[in-house]
């Protein structure tokens, strides 16, 4: 299975945000030697959006491409509806809930089948999640002391469609996501034009 295997920091300096979410992430950012001197051009400008969008829900071209053609025949603006379906990804939803610490660790523990919906092991990051189904850790990796210190981490930020229980080690999706409370910085219009051509 092709994976995203490229240095995130790296990534994250030349998209201008911090996509892996990692604090030190953009430490260098505001060096001489990452400073852009010359002026971008639109078509530029929607590549760095839909590499943007790669790069926060860890997924390639091929698949992201696919989201789109299902987003274009959504009810929703096609942009939103295109952020909204990646959100409700299994893997995103892993990350977002505090089971991992990045995008890549949540991925991989959905391979590996640490992860349970609704109680039965799920091993396609790609699964999208209902409203109402829970995500939980299974019982044997609950005593793996990383997995056990980043779900109960105190640093982890709160978002209005997931409901978090630390006794049970799981959570749930509540709502349907609304784009603008959903914490990536990507301009969809951008995207939807990159690919409308």
């Amino acid at each position: 299975m092709a994976t995203r295997r490229g240095p995130r920091f790296k990534e994250c300096r030349r998209l201008g945000v911090n996509v892996c979410g990692h604090p030190k992430a953009m430490n260098r950012a505001n060096d001489p030697a990452f400073k852009r001197t010359h002026k971008i051009s639109e078509y530029g400008l929607q590549l760095i959006e839909k590499q943007k969008v790669k790069a926060y829900y860890g997924i390639l071209e091929r698949q992201l491409r696919r989201y789109y053609q299902n987003a274009t025949k959504s009810s929703e603006k096609t942009g939103a509806a295109l952020i909204i379906a990646l959100e409700r990804r299994l893997d995103n939803l892993v990350y977002r809930i505090g089971f991992a610490n990045s995008i890549r660790m949540a991925r991989q523990m959905v391979n590996h089948g640490h992860i349970l919906v609704d109680g039965k092991c799920i091993n396609i990051p790609s699964y999208s999640i209902k409203v109402g189904q829970v995500i939980s850790l299974c019982e044997k990796s609950r005593k793996s002391p990383q997995f056990k210190s980043c779900f109960l981490s105190d640093s982890k930020p709160t978002y209005d469609y997931i409901e978090r229980n630390e006794e049970s080690f799981s959570g749930k999706l509540t709502s349907i996501p609304q784009r603008d409370k959903i914490p990536v910085q990507i301009n969809d219009q951008m995207v939807v034009e990159f690919y409308s051509k």
